[in-house]
């Protein structure tokens, strides 16, 4: 097998714009169906992204013996079902976060996977990025020092009562959507899961779901810091702090694929008036497209990925710990 060919399941608004042309300009893998439940809706986006099939069901589209894997940007409720039935059909699987609606699930999600023998990922295209792989080889080579806490934020506003990120059956909310990433990036920066958590977490009255949600991850006596919201203006950074020195990231998740992009390193100097800051700045680069390249060389060439399935399941349960220690009431 030279190439992947890949199976897209749903017609979803990230797919559409992001990840599949960005699957397609990696030079190993061909997108060569698409599945909706609506056979027009299949037709329509097959038209529009160049696809030679189009079905009008997921189970089609999994049945078909030519697709090697499959890419799920699913709503998140519906991401353990098709992921259990795609590895059952064979077919390596690349899943939009969060994993699941919970660590059972993707537990369940893992296993299944292993048994079929079958590659599953968690869709955080980030890490892959120019920038990101240069903050951590920063890190790991003590430019900064010993890292001892990390800082984020991520938020966006949407208030559409209709939107399935503000359905609470359907996986919605800040956490779970964008907050994920601020889980995963401390969980990957201290190469380990957190021994202590504490939390808030304030919800919409109507719907239910996390709006609001800020997490103290401790790793032991190093910790990390994060607030996600989505009734807050679109906004992300975050900023690395070691004995020495810190990495600032100026766009850590939505890196734009066609404009240039910065991590500030900050050693010595006379701060906070004056400090010793420079600019690394990294051609426009397509993080999905990345994304893609290394999961294809895990299928054809057996290339370990720096996730693997349990990381996944490893996010998950923090997510879980994060909403615990919140309580009931909100509050820690």
């Amino acid at each position: 097998m030279d190439r992947v060919n890949w199976g897209i399941l749903s017609t979803a608004d990230i797919g559409r714009t992001k990840v599949v042309p960005a699957i397609q300009a990696e030079t190993r893998s061909v997108v060569t169906a698409v599945a909706s439940r609506n056979f027009e809706s299949a037709e329509e986006y097959a038209a529009e992204l160049g696809i030679e099939n189009a079905y009008g069901s997921y189970g089609q589209l999994l049945a078909d013996p030519d697709i090697d894997a499959v890419y799920i940007p699913l709503p998140n409720h519906m991401h353990a079902e098709w992921t259990i039935a795609a590895a059952r059909a064979g077919k390596h699987v690349l899943c939009e976060k969060p994993i699941a609606l919970s660590s059972s699930e993707a537990e369940s999600m893992v296993n299944t996977c292993e048994e079929a023998g079958v590659i599953m990922r968690e869709a955080f295209m980030y890490r892959f990025h120019p920038t990101w792989q240069a903050a951590r080889r920063l890190i790991v080579e003590g430019g900064i020092g010993e890292v001892i806490a990390i800082d984020s934020w991520f938020s966006y506003f949407n208030d559409d009562a209709d939107n399935i990120r503000n359905i609470l059956d359907y996986g919605g909310g800040a956490l779970m959507d964008i907050g994920c990433y601020s889980i995963h990036l401390s969980r990957m920066l201290f190469d380990s899961e957190p021994t202590g958590i504490k939390a808030s977490v304030r919800r919409d009255p109507a719907s239910g779901v996390d709006i609001y949600t800020a997490g103290v991850l401790e790793f032991g006596d190093r910790v990390s810091t994060f607030a996600c919201s989505t009734r807050a203006e679109d906004d992300q950074r975050v900023d690395i702090y070691g004995t020495t020195g810190r990495v600032s990231i100026e766009i850590p998740f939505n890196i734009p694929p066609d404009h240039p992009t910065r991590i500030a390193v900050t050693v010595g100097g006379e701060p906070p008036v004056a400090p010793g800051t420079q600019t690394i700045e990294f051609e426009a680069v397509d993080q999905y497209t990345l994304q893609a390249e290394a999961f294809v060389a895990a299928v054809l060439d057996g290339a370990e990925l720096p996730d693997s399935g349990s990381d996944a399941l490893g996010n998950m349960k923090t997510i879980e710990r994060v909403f615990a220690a919140a309580g009931p009431s909100g509050w820690s």
